[in-house]
């Protein structure tokens, strides 16, 4: 079993930038993406950012394209997400998602972590 511990959520003002990380111990699922959904307050969960953690190959939501880019240090076992040019809108709790799968242009998770908040101040 996976698990993934975020860290790095607090609050910013519009227009800065803030870097999520994500520990992954336990199996990880090397044969699947990993990445990033959130949760506004009142939305259901969306999807941020993938990765495939061999090839390192992204997906990226429209919303976040060009703003935020996910990566990961295979040899730590840690995902990141570095958002930068943040807006209201991005406020919300952040979860690391493991053992993810794409159909229909939808993405789904395998495993959670407990997630992180970022909330964007004006």
């Amino acid at each position: 079993q996976v698990q993934l511990v975020e860290s790095g959520g607090g609050l910013v003002q519009a227009g800065d930038s803030l870097r999520l990380s994500c520990a992954v111990s336990g199996r990880a699922f090397s044969n699947h993406p990993m990445g990033w959904f959130r949760q506004a307050p009142g939305k259901e969960r969306e999807f941020v950012a993938a990765i495939t953690w061999i090839a390192g190959t992204t997906y990226y939501a429209d919303s976040v394209k060009g703003r935020f880019t996910i990566s990961r240090v295979i040899a730590k076992n840690t995902l990141y997400l570095q958002m930068n040019s943040l807006k209201l809108e991005d406020t919300a709790v952040y979860y690391c998602a493991g053992g993810l799968q794409t159909s229909g242009g939808n993405w789904y998770g395998g495993s959670w972590g407990q997630g992180t908040q970022v909330t964007v101040s004006s």
